[in-house]
């Protein structure tokens, strides 16, 4: 008679029970469809102070030689399951076959791995269709006569010593802590005893929020909190903060020597396929808890994810099972999820709700992450090995906060400062990407080398000159690689001679600190006693220290002024140090902006704004006066914080420079126009559609997709944002905007609080142009205020005055023939970059040319639009026809010069 599956799984030791729930876990993540032996065997052999380890290296066997074998035989099976795999009979009748053999010949009462292994040796061929050689090799009389004194040093064996007559696991208020067979010891992983072994960072910044954990957990009932917060706020560090607290003895007296440990969820649902499995482990680790001597603080990560847990149809959950614990006290609780899971389901689930109380874990602002990442930086120095400059903490909380999106604070600064300090350990002990890249470039020259001296043997004609240019070409390629490399090499010894000068100073001067202290506290000892009198011995050797301590300095001073001679100017092949100019190229490798604009000094920026717009928007100095006004307010600090950093309403004829303005603003102030959400509100006339730019709200289509407005400022907090033609949007749809302006914040169709402090919000309308036309039509040109005034009221009987009061009126006065030579000059500018960069061809205009496109220009309607469609549709397919034929010819003349041919058209003059 077959032994029952459930009778099986109660004989194997707790070691081989988890390499049985591990080998559920692996089929069911590879999608097979059976779990057979292989999968349990290949957890085996994992262990590497296991049995199986000891057995293959008493026959001198290679267990990661034979561990490969199993993989490649998993790797061959059959997969693609999307439900549950089933456990294979043979993997049944291995574990039976193994307790027969383990209870008549040793006599245990559970089943080891090593017993296992045994069995496999003696019957594989009963198991696997698979021959493995390792396995063959090994003399199973040997290991059934030797068996206890072969793995007498496996960890197993401790295993042994901490159970009973019967076998049963000793609870844990006689061993002291948890066995590894409890279901604390099976389920959970104790975050006080990780903080204690040093394996927590330490927290910073967060003592609030621990402080109100900490007041919850004092409750008489329903002591239970929940963290809440968006992905990488914190959440978990928070609970890894107050287990350090608690190791620290800087908790009240109620939480000292309390025990916080970790739920996981994935084991409790590991190989719980049985009907009411899942119930019994979570119920049993409940009541372990409850009963054990020493306090207990359950903590559930992700702890939506107890909804549903373990339940079937009509019955109970993981949630409905912790319930009654949860409202009496007697099991004090620590959970953590996100803001859109806790809507989602515990505010669905009142009963579940009430026994919470939610503790808010909101994005720490940039100031608050620089404080986090000073009391971090220390960890990845020791782990990195390099010093980490305060400049690239700063660096890294303002560049990840700016520039990087979809992620929040801290996680993604304490990601950005990792990977730059990581960065500098690999430029300090491999070739740099610029060797790298010059290499790679020489070689994809050198094969096309190759293959046209092919050619050319073979008697195919190519071009001479295309030849000769290659090896031109080759050669300056090879001087810079070779010069590259020469720098490198230089740079990289001088670092290594930095770094260990480096390191002889901080032990030198650690050991300096410690005689201090040491003296110090022996004084502390009889403060009457005078301090020792100096020896000349003693007075040589402190003479000597100081020497050496003086000395080390100066090398790491020499060190830093041969890597100054060695770079120069150029940028460093090998950072001696993680500072800021390694965290901005990281950013620049993340989000593709250049590193000079991440570099740029803001207030700089700022204070040079009026140069910057008037240099790129022709003829609206009025306008770009009350633009640069504008911001400088806010970023020097007169302007109320809590609402965007500007407003401004831009009012004019088309094509007088309004959206050019918000450009150039989005490129000074926030790195390039990829920083401006538009948005065309001539989209916008119907009411419903208010939905598009804030999301939809639950139970409507859309709804968790975001919105075009929200998610976009969401995703890039600094940026422009350009609402275009806003008075062809329905009322109601402005309507939106009142809180936005007023207060800096919109709730999106989620519930969640979008923030737009850091924004600047420009609207753009032509309303009040024959206005402004008329105005400036006069022989006197009206004063801004003036224009202001005057086109007030047509403003005020399309936007109501409340909204229109939160707004900046800016009116941009109509191009006149002088500017528009001027922005005719800047087209003609980009023309001749275009054809300087493609065609290699240095192009003039004639004055001519410039007077022909000014008098063609002259629609005061569409304004500046004029040029650009001048110059698409005439100027540059005539010009594009010429660079053709000169193409098809074969080669185009380095020279160029437009201008007015004799009949009126244009002229195009190619000369070498």
């Amino acid at each position: 008679m077959r032994v029952q599956p459930k009778v099986l799984v109660q004989r194997l030791s707790p070691i081989c029970t988890g390499m049985l729930e591990a080998a559920v876990g692996r089929a069911a993540q590879g999608q097979y469809y059976e779990i057979v032996p292989e999968h349990l065997l290949y957890g085996i052999l994992g262990q590497e102070d296991a049995d199986a380890n000891e057995i293959l290296q008493f026959f001198n066997q290679d267990r990661l030689r034979l561990l490969g074998r199993v993989e490649k035989t998993l790797k061959g099976m059959k997969t693609g399951n999307a439900g549950r795999p089933v456990f294979a009979e043979s993997l049944f009748q291995w574990i039976e076959d193994s307790w027969t053999l383990a209870s008549l010949l040793y006599g245990v009462n559970k089943l080891r791995t090593g017993h296992l292994l045994l069995q496999f040796i003696e019957r594989s061929s009963r198991y696997t269709a698979e021959e493995f050689p390792e396995i063959e090799a090994i003399d199973i009389d040997v290991l059934r006569r030797d068996f206890d004194a072969i793995v007498r040093n496996s960890n197993e064996m401790d295993e042994i010593a901490v159970q009973g007559d019967g076998g049963g696991a000793v609870p844990a208020s006689q061993a002291g802590s948890p066995s590894a067979d409890s279901a604390i010891g099976r389920f959970t992983v104790s975050l006080t005893k990780e903080a204690r072994e040093g394996r927590i960072d330490p927290i910073f910044g967060r003592h609030r929020e621990i402080r109100q954990i900490i007041d919850i957990l004092a409750r008489r009932r329903k002591n239970n909190p929940i963290i809440v917060g968006e992905p990488g706020v914190g959440k978990t560090a928070l609970v890894e903060g107050l287990a350090l607290a608690i190791v620290n003895g800087e908790v009240p007296d109620l939480l000292k020597n309390t025990d916080i440990i970790n739920l996981d969820m994935g084991l409790l649902n590991a190989g719980a396929s049985v009907k009411g499995e899942f119930e019994k482990r979570l119920k049993a680790v409940i009541s372990e808890v409850k009963a054990s001597p020493t306090p207990m603080i359950l903590f559930i990560d992700e702890a939506h994810t107890i909804i549903g847990s373990g339940g079937s149809k009509g019955g109970n959950d993981a949630s409905n099972l912790l319930k009654p614990a949860l409202a009496r006290g007697d099991l004090r609780t620590v959970a953590a999820t996100t803001w859109t899971e806790y809507k989602k389901y515990f505010e669905k689930d009142p009963a579940l709700e009430r026994r919470f109380q939610p503790v808010k874990c909101d994005e720490p602002s940039v100031a608050d992450t620089v404080v986090m990442l000073r009391g971090l930086a220390g960890k990845y120095e020791e782990t990195h090995g390099v010093t980490i400059r305060d400049e690239a903490v700063v660096a890294a909380a303002e560049l990840s906060g700016r520039y990087i999106s979809g992620r929040q604070l801290p996680d993604k600064a304490v990601d950005l400062l990792d990977t730059a300090a990581a960065r500098v350990k690999v430029e300090q002990g491999a070739k740099p990407q610029e060797v790298e890249a010059l290499e790679l470039e020489f070689a994809s020259m050198d094969r096309r080398r190759i293959a046209l001296e092919r050619d050319i043997a073979e008697h195919i004609e190519v071009d001479q000159d295309s030849y000769a240019q290659l090896l031109g070409d080759i050669e300056s390629v090879k001087e810079q690689v070779s010069e590259m490399t020469a720098r490198w090499v230089a740079e990289r010894d001088a670092v290594r001679a930095f770094n260990e000068a480096c390191e002889l100073l901080r032990v030198a001067e650690r050991a300096e600190a410690e005689r201090a202290a040491k003296d110090g506290d022996a004084r502390e000892v009889d403060p009457d006693e005078p301090p020792p009198i100096a020896t000349p011995d003693a007075a040589a050797a402190a003479a000597e220290r100081e020497d050496s301590v003086a000395s080390l300095r100066a090398k790491v001073e020499a060190a830093i002024k041969t890597l100054d001679e060695i770079r120069g100017d150029s940028d460093p092949l090998v950072h001696h140090e993680c500072d800021a100019d390694v965290v901005s190229k990281v950013v620049a490798n993340w989000t593709g902006i250049p590193v000079g604009k991440m570099k740029a000094d803001t207030i700089g920026s700022v204070l040079a704004l009026e140069d910057v717009l008037g240099g790129r928007v022709k003829g609206q100095e009025p306008a770009v006066g009350v633009v640069a006004e504008t911001v400088r307010m806010s970023y020097a600090g007169v302007r109320d914080p809590n609402t965007p950093i500007g407003v401004l309403l831009f009012v004019g004829t088309s094509g007088v420079g309004k959206t050019e303005m918000a450009l150039a603003l989005a490129d000074q102030l926030y790195g390039g126009d990829r920083f401006m959400t538009t948005i065309n509100m001539s989209e916008f006339q119907e009411k419903h559609t208010v939905s598009r730019l804030i999301g939809s709200p639950p139970g409507y289509v859309g709804f968790g997709e975001g919105g075009m407005l929200t998610e976009a400022v969401r995703q890039r907090p600094y940026s422009v944002v350009l609402l275009d033609e806003c008075e062809k949007a329905d009322p109601d749809v402005m309507n939106l905007f009142y809180q936005v302006f007023d207060k800096g914040v919109l709730n999106d169709g989620e519930g969640r609080t979008v923030d737009f402090k850091n924004t600047i919000i420009i609207l753009t309308s032509n309303l009040a142009s024959d206005t402004i036309m008329r105005m400036y039509d006069a022989e006197e040109p009206p004063s801004t205020a003036d224009v202001t005034e005057a086109i007030r009221p047509t403003v005020s009987a399309h936007f109501k005055p409340a909204l229109l009061a939160r707004m900046t009126m800016v009116p941009f006065r109509p191009i006149g023939p002088e500017i528009m030579r001027e922005i005719a000059i800047l087209k003609l500018r980009k023309l001749q970059r275009r054809l300087m960069e493609t065609h290699e061809v240095e192009a003039t205009f004639s004055d001519e040319l410039l007077d022909e496109l000014v008098r063609r220009c002259t629609d005061a309607d569409t304004g500046a639009r004029n040029v650009d469609h001048t110059l698409r549709a005439s100027l540059m397919p005539a010009l594009a026809k010429s660079l053709l034929e000169y193409m098809a010819e074969g080669e185009v003349p380095p020279r160029l010069e437009i201008g007015l041919s004799p009949e009126g058209g244009w002229r195009f003059d190619f000369t070498d």
